[in-house]
């Protein structure tokens, strides 16, 4: 594929997650290994008011949860194209080399990229990352693996 801009219906005839843990709003572009999503940060996001009330960041653990669900949207549209729609959901086995550089914010945009570093039988090997304003903010190894639905 090429760029293209599809929003969340063509999320979620991919992946299974729906709001509110669902962290992408978009896709920018999408190729056979690689895709690039975006997800506005919420200023009134509920969870603002636990995780530093009084300097609200977005956890790291759900900023690397909107990469995985990007490369889990890669796989599915990679089986998708091939023909092999089967039920399989990409689930995640691995998190390797998880780094955190800058904090993010509400109403922050992230860019979010996943590409497809190499295919192991049914594991899928992928590197990605989230930016803000073209600064990295995470970057993490991750693999999965497709279960039954």
């Amino acid at each position: 594929m090429t760029d293209i801009d599809m929003g969340q219906s063509f999320i979620e005839e991919r992946i299974p997650h729906r709001p509110p843990f669902l962290w992408l709003d978009r896709v920018l572009h999408l190729e056979d290994s690689s895709i690039v999503a975006e997800k506005l940060i919420p200023q009134d996001l509920s969870l603002f008011q636990g995780h530093y009330p009084h300097y609200p960041i977005m956890p790291g653990v759900l900023l690397c949860e909107a990469i995985f669900q990007a490369g889990a949207l890669l796989i599915a549209e990679g089986l998708r194209q091939a023909g092999t729609t089967a039920a399989a959901v990409p689930v995640l086995t691995r998190i390797h080399s998880a780094k955190f550089k800058r904090e993010v914010r509400p109403g922050d945009l992230l860019e979010i990229r996943a590409e497809l570093v190499e295919r192991l039988g049914p594991a899928w090997l992928l590197k990605g990352s989230v930016r803000v304003a073209g600064k990295p903010a995470v970057q993490v190894e991750f693999a999965c693996t497709g279960k039954e639905a």
